[in-house]
């Protein structure tokens, strides 16, 4: 911590960074984790499900597209090549990924607002919640 200013050279800051409430959510959340390590398949099932149907739905559709997921993060990039980095993500159609977060917000899916964003999938996410997304992301796109 002494590298940290106001001690040391490395700037840090976030909207919640020391309060003490939201370390101690931490906290209950990484004890929780520890001692259930199976939320973590079950958590990884879900998110491959969800990010496996986005990507036939968009091969239905015949859009040019990429899905990036990992774990529970996930992202959409509305191109033909590859996305591995900030540069290949700038060939993205941004206009008309902006378009299709619009729809989505019209129909009551928040998703991330840009392609330069993750999704997250979480253990509150329900099957239910799932095939709803997948539907409204089907008469969206």
């Amino acid at each position: 911590m002494e590298q940290v200013a106001p001690v040391g050279n490395v700037y840090q800051a976030g909207t919640l960074s020391g309060n003490p409430v939201a370390m101690a959510a931490g906290i209950t959340q990484l004890t929780l984790l520890k001692d259930h390590p199976e939320y973590y398949t079950e958590l990884n099932e879900k998110s491959d499900l969800f990010f496996g149907q986005i990507k036939e739905l968009l091969r239905q559709k015949e859009l040019p597209w990429q899905v990036n997921h990992v774990g529970s993060i996930g992202s959409i990039f509305f191109t033909q090549s590859p996305v591995t980095d900030y540069a290949s993500a700038k060939t993205s159609d941004v206009s008309a990924y902006a378009a299709y977060c619009n729809k989505m917000l019209a129909h009551g899916i928040y998703i991330a607002p840009a392609q330069f964003e993750a999704m997250f999938i979480s253990l509150a996410h329900t099957k239910e919640d799932i095939d709803i997304t997948l539907k409204t992301m089907a008469k969206c796109l």
